[in-house]
């Protein structure tokens, strides 16, 4: 897919860090790397910090990666094509191991460290340092600005929170726009003295406590000097990083009102997809302005027979002959058989066609055709591409289960999450 043409500045460059093992999104980190989930039926991961640099005037980016890559790389290598006379780039850099560190990646700031001797042959002033598993939509451009007015050396992104989302932050204090204390996932008895002047629009909302979005700017300089000699041992940005600056250089918070999640377990993952088939949802994937890049795929419009859709988001090359969907989210060549009932669901498609031949060979076999069969029922469930679930199966998400890991499918906080190419057999319940 070719960039739309855009004047990107030398001034930044962008660190796009790609998580651990990402073992509270599993099963879907089972194969592939936390940034390389697929979101919004057609989506990974990784295009959303991706999209925030490129529509920011962002156009040179690493992401740094070392568990379950591959699917990530082929990502990156088939979507981010840029012109020949243009600077920009999107680059893995994967954890390699070296005569000088023979260890894999410790944590936010060991990553960046061990990327530095990639990264410093590109002149910048000033590096980005973004997480590959949130969603927002985010001008850095005006981040810059603001770290610029004031002279900081660090800038963090920080929004406002109420105090029954505080606990599960790094919480800040501010004043002045610079940032004058730090506390890592405070209890609730000590967040009085945590306040922090958000503003009246969120003061009267209650968001009064300011969160780190695990979003900063540093002065390149002061990146490299802090990572290999300063605090060369500190192995975490939040943890390690940040709290040792604070008093020893001006720390700046810019403050973000805008939507933002952290998709960090199937919970919040699955919230977020659902979220989006609102009417008008908080993140506008319908801004020409904020484009969201993705790979660019030659499929076929989705097909829709007798169905009932109410907010759904259905992807290209779909085929849908259900009664109804739902509250959910169909991802590319998609196919639902008739009669079957889809609720409050993500289904994630598959990676390619079955042909008709196919088909043939596995119904004389026994195994379903590709997608979900006739007189289903799905309800609160997320199935992985590539999955076969047959006719007449129940899937219904909710409370009353247990979580669970069983060879076909897990559950989580009431979430039914069906593996990758999972099998799933005629009249199976869940």
């Amino acid at each position: 897919m070719a960039i739309r043409t855009i004047t990107h500045s030398t001034e930044m460059l962008s660190v796009i860090l790609g998580g651990g093992a990402g073992s509270r999104l599993y099963p879907l980190t089972a194969s592939r790397s936390k940034p390389a989930v697929p979101i919004a039926g057609k989506y990974r991961l990784v295009d959303i910090p991706i999209s925030n640099c490129l529509n920011s005037g962002v156009g040179r980016m690493f992401v740094l990666t070392q568990f379950n890559s591959a699917s990530l790389n082929r990502h990156i290598k088939n979507t981010y094509h840029f012109s020949a006379f243009s600077r920009a780039f999107v680059d893995i850099l994967a954890a390699e191991q070296t005569p000088d560190n023979p260890t894999w990646f410790q944590g936010t700031a060991d990553a960046v460290r061990q990327g530095l001797r990639h990264i410093e042959s590109f002149e910048s002033e000033y590096v980005l340092i973004l997480s590959g598993d949130q969603l927002y939509q985010m001008n850095f451009a005006e981040m810059l600005d603001h770290h610029k007015q004031l002279g900081a050396d660090i800038t963090i992104a920080t929004i406002p929170v109420t105090g029954k989302e505080a606990p599960e932050f790094g919480i800040l204090k501010s004043g002045a726009g610079l940032i004058t204390s730090f506390i890592e996932k405070p209890s609730k008895d000590v967040l009085g003295d945590w306040v922090s002047d958000t503003g009246t629009v969120m003061q009267a909302e209650g968001r009064v406590y300011l969160a780190s979005m695990g979003i900063y700017i540093f002065k390149r300089s002061l990146l490299f000097e802090l990572l290999r000699s300063e605090l060369k041992e500190a192995t975490d940005f939040g943890k390690e990083i940040i709290p040792a600056c604070i008093n020893r250089y001006r720390v700046a918070s810019y403050q973000y009102s805008g939507y933002w999640t952290d998709i960090g377990n199937i919970s919040s993952f699955f919230e977020a997809n659902i979220e989006l088939t609102k009417e008008i949802p908080a993140f506008d994937m319908f801004d020409s302005d904020r484009t969201i890049y993705t790979r660019s795929r030659m499929l076929p419009p989705a097909k829709i027979s007798g169905t009932t859709l109410t907010q759904v988001l259905v992807a290209e090359g779909s085929i849908i002959s259900a009664s109804s969907v739902e509250r959910s989210v169909i991802g590319i060549r998609s196919r639902i058989g008739l009669d079957s009932i889809i609720s409050d669901a993500y289904i994630m498609g598959s990676d390619y066609y079955e042909t008709l031949a196919d088909i043939s060979k596995g119904v004389e076999k026994g195994m379903p055709a590709m997608g979900v069969g006739q007189r289903c029922q799905i309800h609160r469930a997320i199935i992985d591409k590539n999955c076969r679930i047959g006719n007449d199966v129940i899937i219904r998400g909710g409370d009353h289960l247990e979580n669970k890991d069983h060879p076909l499918y897990t559950v989580k906080d009431g979430i039914v999450v069906v593996k990758k190419g999972a099998v799933i057999p005629d009249g199976f319940v869940i």
